[in-house]
């Protein structure tokens, strides 16, 4: 959860189950409101908040009670936590953004994985609501975020479907310019046709002719046999020229030819080639000053930009990265290499990283983090020095981590003891508690919201020895 996120709504007429919740929650690193069924309006009043978890609610008809939320917060996902059925004949729409989980409110795995899914339904909900494009379609492709910078890429992309314009993508790298190309490829008439990427600043400048046009045996030392080049692979597709600002010059003036022409001649070879392709680039570097300089033609540069994509960094839509975080995690799942989450104060600190690798070095992070804590909730003490050192800049003010950060890997998931997990777990706050506190039992349990005598008996059972009790 970023700075500035709505907290977590909670509407239960259980006074004693709210606030064991609530504790909960605000061990996660999360914040919520509490309400009964009665005053959750007031409560709630301007603070919009994107998710609900509705516990026992004896006050009012649950129907009743979930219209009422419809009507205030269009845009929450509701998680049902007691264990009632859905209400049927909701009103439609309703019921898609309603989940039951009676048993979330007792496990903390659970619990946070209730909290993700509920997260990605009122991310969609917001998509769904504020982009022409739906978020299935931007999920699906990596096109993830509700910044105005991604919604209008995402609006570009649907726009340019139907048709074969020349487009320039440019950005920093790690920003998704090839995500935007393959987008572009796609949702065109070539779907289904190969999309062949280049890295035109990967490829040594003498060996980029052959890799592109293809060569005749005896072409040169070493042609030993005659080759396929790029062009005659894409044909019928999409041909992604990525780091375009890279390529020699030399070879920009026989691009331009091919571009012009429509067809090439392998190296070595007489024969002329037809080649339908459609012709994607992109470029981290500034082509207009390279021009001026003298390293890139003008008249390639007219020919390939007629329709120009910029994609933002990352810091510039720090709001993104919630869901990124979301998609990044799901992939690495999907993948079977692990899983993780982050606290909000994790979040936080990375939502103040400047991330000069964009949304690459995120990706990396999250694969890191799932490493070194599987199945674990990572806190901003988890994170790499450089992004806490820059959560803490005054230039990047953040919002107060929370006093207890969990940090002990979770087990996992399969053949979980949860009654050892959570002695453990209890044990590791504890601790932390009562380090926080310099060892002042009666500070420790007021952290913790727990009577003194009782706080004694846990750390007697845990054998965590004397301590002061002041």
């Amino acid at each position: 959860m970023t700075a500035g996120t709505p907290p977590i709504l909670l509407i239960s007429d259980d006074e004693s189950a709210r606030r064991e919740l609530a504790l909960k929650l605000d061990f996660l690193g999360e914040s919520a409101i509490c309400a009964d069924s009665s005053n959750w309006p007031a409560a709630a009043d301007g603070r919009k908040p994107e998710v609900v978890l509705l516990g026992p609610c004896q006050g009012h008809p649950k129907r009743e009670l979930l219209v009422a939320l419809e009507g205030a917060l269009p845009l929450a996902a509701i998680v049902l936590l007691d264990n009632g059925e859905i209400p049927s004949s909701l009103p439609a729409g309703l019921g898609a953004r309603i989940f039951a989980e009676p048993g979330a409110a007792a496990d903390f795995r659970h619990l946070l994985d209730v909290l993700h899914k509920a997260r990605l339904c009122h991310e969609w909900l917001s998509g769904a609501a504020d982009c022409e494009i739906s978020r299935g379609l931007a999920a699906a492709q990596g096109l993830i975020g509700n910044s105005p910078a991604i919604r209008r890429i995402r609006e570009i992309v649907a726009r340019l479907a139907d048709s074969e314009v020349s487009v320039l993508i440019t950005g920093e790298s790690g920003t998704g310019k090839e995500i935007v190309a393959r987008n572009l490829h796609r949702i065109s008439g070539r779907e289904g046709k190969p999309f062949v990427p280049v890295n035109c600043g990967a490829i040594p400048g003498e060996l980029l002719e052959s890799e592109l046009f293809g060569h005749e045996r005896g072409a040169f030392t070493g042609a030993v046999a005659s080759t396929v080049g790029r062009f005659e692979r894409a044909n019928g597709g999409t041909l992604f020229l990525d780091e375009i600002g890279d390529m020699p010059l030399g070879m920009q003036v026989k691009l331009l030819r091919v571009l012009e022409d429509e067809s090439f001649e392998k190296v070595g070879g007489v024969r002329s080639i037809h080649t339908d392709v459609r012709i994607l680039t992109a470029t981290h570097k500034n082509l207009e000053e390279a021009i001026a300089r003298g390293e890139f033609r003008e008249d390639l540069y007219y020919r390939i930009n007629v329709f120009p994509i910029e994609m933002p960094p990352l810091r510039e839509r720090a709001g993104d990265i919630p869901p990124l975080l979301n998609e990044l995690i799901r992939n690495l799942e999907t993948a079977g290499k692990g899983s993780v989450r982050f606290n909000s104060a994790a979040i936080e600190a990375m939502c103040a990283w400047s991330w000069p690798g964009n949304v690459r070095e995120l990706a990396n992070l999250v694969e890191r983090m799932a490493i070194l804590h599987p199945h674990g909730i990572v806190g901003a003490s988890q994170l790499p020095e450089k992004i806490r050192d820059g959560a803490a800049s005054p230039a990047q003010p953040t919002a107060p981590a929370p006093e207890i950060e969990p940090t002990t890997a979770m087990p996992p998931v399969h053949g979980l003891d949860l009654k050892q997990y959570l002695a453990n777990l209890e044990k590791d706050f504890i601790e932390r508690a009562l380090r926080d506190s310099g060892g002042v039992v009666k500070h420790a349990a007021e952290r913790l919201r727990l009577r003194r005598t009782t706080l004694v008996e846990k750390m007697r059972r845990y054998g965590l020895g004397p301590r002061r009790a002041e």
